[in-house]
Parts: structure tokens; sequence; C-alpha cells
């Protein structure tokens, strides 16, 4: 067993660690596959420097708040203060630099998997569209509606995520199957959100959560009776997947 998450190496460890995992970890949607024990890189596919320059520049430009995910710290400015509460939810292990954008000092060599754009819905999804005009085929951008707190108008800030193209929970899954020497097909899967959509569609056996969307529980071959309130998800997938 094993977790393959959007968290970062340094929000995952310490679950891994609480469930005795020794095995390889998806991080930050497949941009990162480390050891559960040791941390270790086995696997990085990291923004390119000349893309993360011209991602920071067309963040900058419709006044988003930039966060810098490396393989154990995440990287902002002063304009991401106000976000610390919700981007921790993908690493607690945060740093202030004073500007991601000015000085590339703060990357002292680390690969970055992604980068996360908070702001207005306006701010956000242009952003997104400059993106998916001028940037490079490298990059690929998910636009979605934070989890944040309300601002003073009552809506909430939008997210950007930005990652190296053709990357996903999928090919970490893949990853991990080259790594053990089986076939896709002898793996299970269980995702309950939008981003387990690759990795669900490309095992052998897959379970959405009972409280995941629709489009999620579309993916998925069976949709599990357990929710994130009830619990005993990864019992009931182990028990229907005739591992138990």
């Amino acid at each position: 067993m094993t977790l393959c998450t959007g968290r970062m190496l340094s929000g995952t460890q310490p679950f891994a660690h609480e469930l005795g995992l020794d095995a390889p970890l998806g991080c930050v949607d497949g941009s990162h596959l480390a050891d559960a024990l040791t941390g270790r890189a086995l696997h990085f596919a990291a923004l390119e420097r000349t893309a993360i320059s011209q991602l920071f520049e067309v963040l900058i430009a419709h006044e988003a708040s930039a966060f810098a995910f490396s393989d154990e710290l995440m990287f902002h400015d002063e304009g991401g203060h106000r976000y610390l509460d919700y981007v921790r939810s993908w690493s607690r292990r945060t740093h202030l630099v004073p500007d991601l954008s000015v000085n590339h000092s703060w990357q002292d060599g680390r690969a970055i998997p992604a980068v996360l754009a908070l702001g207005s819905e306006e701010s956000v999804r242009e952003a997104e569209r400059v993106l998916a005009k001028d940037a490079s085929h490298c990059l690929q951008a998910v636009c979605f509606e934070s989890l944040c707190d309300f601002d003073a108008r009552g809506r909430r800030p939008w997210a950007l995520l930005v990652r190296a193209a053709g990357i996903d929970k999928g090919t970490a899954v893949a990853w991990m199957a080259a790594h053990y020497g089986i076939s896709l097909d002898e793996i299970v899967a269980l995702g309950d959100w939008v981003n387990d959509i690759p990795m669900l569609r490309r095992v052998g056996l897959s379970f959405a959560m009972a409280q995941a969307p629709e489009i999620v529980q579309d993916a998925a071959d069976a949709v599990l009776r357990a929710d994130d309130e009830s619990g005993g998800a990864l019992l009931e997938a182990a028990e229907r997947a005739g591992l138990l």
C-alpha cells in the first residue's frame, strides 16, 4: 500500500510514517516520487527554470499570490502571507523570501515540481488563459475554487496549480508499477477528487469514495458506501477487491 497525493513530500511523509509504509510515495500529483522512509527522491518532474520565470511574470501581471513547491519547503513572499492557513494543507513547511520573482536564489539548486497561485476568480482565470495561449508546451495548469476563508465581499479566492505537462497521478502509478515489476492491472486505487481521475482510469480496479463528485465516480469502476465522514473506505475497498 502507498499514497498518491497532491500534497508535498513534507506534508505526506508524516502520514506515511504513521501508517508504517515502506514504499514510493507519489507527491504533488505525481510530480515527485520519493522513498517513504528516507524521503530520498526517486523521480522528479520539475518545472524548467525559464518556465518558472515566465509563470511568475504572468502571475504578477494578474495580481495573483504565488507559492513555489520544492521537495521539502513551500516558498512564498509577503503577498502570500494571508493564504498560509490554506496552503499548509499541502505542506506545513513554508518559507518567506523577499520576492519570488526578482531573485531566484531561494531555489538554490532545488527542483520545483509545481507553482500555486491564489487570487480573485477574474485574475486567476485570466492568468490561466494567458498561460494556455502563450506559455510553452512544458506547462499544464488547473484552475479551481479554493477552500480559503471568504473575503470581505463573501467570495473565496481561486487557485491555479501549474505543473510540468504530461504528469499526473496516472503517470505516478505507472512508475510504481514499473518499479515493482507488475502490470497496472494488478493495482487497486481509491480516490475522491478530480486529480484522482487519471489514476482511477489507469489501474486495474478503482473505487471512488461516496462523497466524490459525479465526474470522479464516473471514472471509477465502483463507488464505495463509505465517505469521509463515516470512515472505513480503505477497509471496504480492500474487501471488495478481494485483498482481505
